[in-house]
């Protein structure tokens, strides 16, 4: 049978059919069908890209071409069927499985895209008779590959900078963009004594691209800048991560000499295992928020943090409940750590000085490993990274230590800061 189809359509078909099958019999039905949808999306980019590149490629490299297609998408099967028993895997089997397997998936998906937008273009040069240019432009097939390859580069790299956030002036009426400084590798210093020193740890995603010991080595990193507050927006977890217990606490320990100044709210992957996040958090003395308050004395003086739990409805309702149960405290510094920075707008006008967001992972998709501010989120309004000015209220988004599942972030790196925090009362001085 694979002598009459082929290797790598018989290593899809047997994937496609199999992996569904068996993720039914185990796991269940909602799993079968998230898994079918993956394949179904990748696989057939991956099979025409496959087949087109066959046709081109010289005689003596098909071999090879064969077995790299065929790795490729066995290791998303492997991958998927090893999700029906989540948990964080050794070493060996996320390099060997785990990681070629999503990039595999996330190279057949923009394949697929990347034939339809080709597609027309095809058929023009076809209809006008230039068939030869065809056979010229075959290489073109590859962008997708090549774009999924530097995708692996930028998600695995993470940005050290020191982030500076004047608060108090007064900003435009409606929710802008702000120029921000940041500097990048800087060596680490003394603390400034007018600016608050907060980490911001969002959206790790523990799992096959984020293991213990290096979300560990991250954190370690971070607490050697010294901040006044570590401050934790969310998204702890993948399904490996949760499939883990005590992962996500042995990850987070080197926090546990920072207690009374770590605090956390809950994202949307943290409700799928809460009571394995609220552990974690509670082992290593970080305070979690849920829609609650806290009063810390910092060397700049006091600051009030609310923490606005993640809620899929009623986001407006939660957050005026939320502000009206605690309002502003005098002679306060106000933060609020609220997960996903699209219910910013439900945040009334003057109600916090500095609001700090995760979730959109600086948009995925982007131009800034270029040096150019745009995301495919720009367009929407939709607050995607970096600084937010409305009125003399501020938003900061941060691009996240991690991401889940597929390494899709193009041209928009991780980021590990430390936010300089301004207060008004040293803008003056």
């Amino acid at each position: 049978m694979i002598d009459q189809i082929g290797l790598v359509p018989f290593v899809g078909a047997t994937v496609l059919t199999a992996i569904p099958l068996y993720a039914r019999a185990v796991r269940g039905r909602n799993y079968a069908t998230f898994g079918f949808v993956i394949l179904a999306l990748s696989l057939p980019g991956l099979l025409i890209a496959h087949y087109r590149l066959r046709q081109t490629a010289p005689v003596d490299a098909r071999l090879l071409l064969d077995a790299f297609f065929a790795y490729g998408i066995a290791a998303a099967g492997a991958h998927l069927v090893g999700l029906v028993h989540a948990r964080m895997r050794p070493t060996a089997f996320r390099t060997l499985v785990s990681i070629p397997g999503m990039t595999t998936v996330a190279a057949g998906a923009l394949a697929g895209a990347w034939l339809l937008v080709m597609l027309p273009i095809r058929g023009a040069l076809l209809a006008l008779g230039f068939e030869p240019l065809l056979h010229t432009l075959a290489w073109v097939d590859l962008v997708p590959f090549a774009i999924a390859a530097a995708s692996v580069a930028t998600s695995v790299r993470i940005s050290e900078e020191v982030v500076r956030i004047p608060l108090g002036e007064d900003g435009p009426a409606d929710l802008t963009r702000q120029p921000v400084s940041r500097a990048r590798r800087r060596a680490i210093r003394s603390p400034d004594a007018s600016s608050l020193r907060i980490v911001q740890i969002a959206d790790p995603h523990l799992g096959p691209w984020q293991s213990v010991e290096q979300l560990r080595r991250r954190i370690d990193s971070l607490l050697a800048r010294n901040p006044d507050l570590v401050l934790l927006t969310g998204d702890f977890l993948t399904m490996e991560g949760a499939g883990t217990p005590g992962a996500l606490a042995r990850s987070l320990e080197p926090l546990a000499g920072l207690r009374g100044r770590c605090f956390a709210v809950f994202g949307n992957h943290d409700h799928e295992s809460p009571a394995e996040v609220r552990a974690a958090l509670a082992q290593n003395g970080v305070a979690l928020l849920v829609d609650d308050e806290v009063v810390v004395d910092t060397r700049i003086g006091p600051v009030q943090i609310l923490g606005a739990e993640y809620v899929g409805r009623g986001r407006r309702r939660q957050l005026e409940r939320l502000f009206a149960r605690f309002p502003r405290r005098p002679n306060h510094l106000r933060l609020l750590l609220l997960h996903d920075p699209s219910a910013f707008r439900h945040v009334p006008r003057g109600a916090t000085d500095l609001t700090l967001s995760g979730h959109t992972h600086g948009g995925q998709v982007g131009l800034l490993s270029l040096g150019i501010d745009w995301t495919v989120l720009k367009r929407s309004g939709f607050p995607d990274h970096g600084l937010f000015a409305r009125g003399t209220d501020r938003l900061y988004v941060h691009r996240g230590n991690g991401f889940y599942g597929f390494p899709l972030r193009i041209g928009v790196p991780g980021e590990a800061s430390l936010l300089e925090v301004v207060p008004p009362q040293a803008l003056s001085t």
